[in-house]
């Protein structure tokens, strides 16, 4: 029965036209999120454009399952997550000026470990952290919202690619044709890179996030800029240098805190909570991992699941997982020459900040991966001899791990809301997550090709910002006080919910690009003002003007990085042929 209704779910909602179309979107999403995750020093979710893009490319060729457009979306958006954790950990590498160390097999080496091990947790946990969970998961809700609004096509389609052609535009005008220069309103501020950048991306980014967010986001850049650089140095405290040091230390600390915070709040506290009133309810029996399922009608609950193995393995086979782990374990051993002591640890720890990555997703919609990674990397240099360019492949494995993992369970939880078959979902995540892994790769190498090891860093054409902080962890941290203090206030922070990750970026990020970003959140905070007063005397106009925003940013930001990452592939090719 139980194979019978898998091959159901598999005839019904995966067609060799979403399969198709998901595979060309594929690459193309992944391709733009290697350039945005290097370009913009941070990755938004692709989920909302890629359902509407799928809606409207499967509407045009006559197909309208709800569900078949979830696994479509699905198959677009798996690479996105692969690349990022590839994008925050391995340009460190070249900061380092260890460029000669990593080939392109390493590379791929550790974006396919990572899925492989992201595919396999999220089987595990699927139905702890979706079906069992009153986890909200926003983006894969808000997706499930566009999927079931079904208004993609008509006006919204042409908003959606006028979007990215007038983005494409823009960038070509800058980036090839040299008319709009890069920066403006630029400042001659000691320490301080103080401009607006000519990026419409960087202004849907902020329009994205939102105010609260990106009001903590500048918080964090005017108390590191004006407060520490030129505050500090202006009373004499340090030089220059010793400023930027202490606020790169400083910023690194607030974000690997916030990832801590994560640890102890999300993680540990509902965990003894939930092992207390276990105790308290069942005085007398062992300490099993299983608990009264909830009332009919009663909200799912975490603490109110059954967690027993035939539950989990029931949704999967087990001899593919158990194919997957050893896969992956072995590309750890002969492809990036690890140790099996650090293959297994890899391995158990994966499934460890898989977890803690669905948490934070399911609870904030954030997933820090590249922070998850560092917590391993500095786990694994404590008890190993691995080198420093085996380091930046341990982050990066647990990077696109826990990645995947908070992508595939924030489209679990649409499919979840619309009746998607998970098993479907889980194949289709697969394929795209497969095929991102490669893509990802040749872009890596192609913007090496095209613009150099060199263009890597916080002053190179794609500051890579989270690489910077991993290879500053590999290296040595500047500033170890500085760092400290925002290790314990970002824990601090976070726990009493203060979004310490945007502070630590704010204070990390050259001025330049938050400054860009807050200007994309003000023009969000007058929207929104706007659209208070539509919905006085209209809420479907209301809604619509909302619709209408999230469309045009995400167009924006897919139509800017797109284009830029085809202007890095004409420049490599022009190189090989000239």
């Amino acid at each position: 029965m139980a194979i019978a209704h898998a091959r159901a779910g598999l005839r019904g909602q995966l067609s060799a036209a979403g399969i198709l179309i998901g595979c060309v979107g594929c690459i193309i999403i992944t391709a733009s999120s290697v350039y945005t995750a290097l370009k913009m020093g941070a990755l938004p979710w692709p989920t909302i454009f890629t359902s509407i893009t799928a809606l409207v490319l499967l509407r045009a060729v006559g197909r309208t399952s709800l569900n078949e457009a979830n696994i479509t979306q699905v198959i677009m958006s798996a690479g996105s997550m692969v690349a990022g954790g590839l994008a925050f950990t391995v340009p460190g590498v070249w900061i380092l000026g260890l460029a000669d160390e990593v080939t392109w097999q390493e590379m791929l080496g550790v974006a396919l470990a990572g899925t492989l091990l992201g595919l396999v947790c999220t089987a595990l946990i699927r139905k702890r952290f979706v079906d069992d969970s009153d986890l909200e998961y926003p983006i894969g809700t808000a997706a499930a919202e566009t999927l079931l609004a079904s208004t993609a096509g008509g006006a919204t389609g042409r908003r959606l690619f006028g979007s990215m052609a007038f983005a494409g535009a823009w960038c070509v005008a800058r980036d090839a044709l040299g008319i709009i220069p890069s920066l403006v309103a630029t400042l001659p501020i000691p320490g301080v890179s103080f401009g607006i950048q000519a990026s419409p991306m960087r202004l849907s980014v902020g329009f994205l996030v939102g105010g609260r967010s990106v009001a903590w986001w500048m918080v964090g850049a005017v108390a590191g800029s004006f407060g520490i650089v030129v505050g500090g140095t202006a009373l004499g405290f340090w030089d220059v240098a010793g400023a930027q040091g202490i606020v790169s230390s400083l910023g690194m600390g607030l974000m690997m805190g916030s990832g801590l915070g994560v640890v102890i709040k999300d993680i540990a506290f509902p965990l003894a909570r939930a092992w207390g009133r276990r105790r308290v309810q069942e005085p007398g029996r062992s300490s099993r991992v299983s608990v009264e399922p909830a009332d009919e009608g009663e909200p799912n609950s975490a603490c109110r699941e059954s967690v027993r193995l035939t539950d989990v393995f029931s949704r999967m086979d087990a001899g593919l997982l158990a194919f997957l782990v050893a896969t992956a374990a072995l590309v750890c051993c002969f492809a990036l020459g690890l140790e099996p002591l650090v293959a297994i640890a890899i391995v158990l720890l994966s499934f460890v900040t898989a977890v803690m990555s669905a948490q934070s997703v399911g609870q904030s919609g954030i997933d820090p991966m590249e922070i998850f990674g560092l917590i391993v990397l500095l786990f694994v240099a404590a008890f190993s001899r691995t080198t420093q360019v085996q380091l930046f492949f341990v982050a990066g494995i647990i990077a696109v791990a826990c990645g995947l993992a908070g992508d595939v369970m924030s489209d679990f939880k649409t499919g979840q809301i619309i009746g998607t078959d998970p098993r479907t979902l889980w194949v289709g995540q697969a394929i795209g997550a497969l095929l991102g892994a490669v893509v990802a790769v040749a872009v890596m190498v192609a913007l090496v090709a095209a613009y150099g090891t060199d263009a890597f860093g916080p002053e190179g054409t794609f500051i890579s910002a989270q690489a910077n902080v991993v290879a500053t962890m590999v290296a040595g941290i500047p500033s170890i006080p500085a760092f400290a203090a925002g290790l314990a206030g970002g824990t601090i922070l976070y726990c009493l919910g203060i979004p310490a990750m945007m502070l630590g970026l704010g204070v990390y990020l050259p001025f330049y690009m938050s400054l860009t970003t807050g200007l994309g959140a003000l023009v969000r905070v007058a929207f929104d003002r706007v659209r208070r007063i539509r919905a006085e005397r209209s809420e479907e106009a209301a809604k619509e003007l909302d619709e209408t925003g999230a469309v045009v940013a995400s167009g924006v930001l897919g139509g800017e990085s797109i284009i830029g990452v085809i202007i890095a592939l004409v420049s490599v090719v022009q190189g090989l042929t000239g």
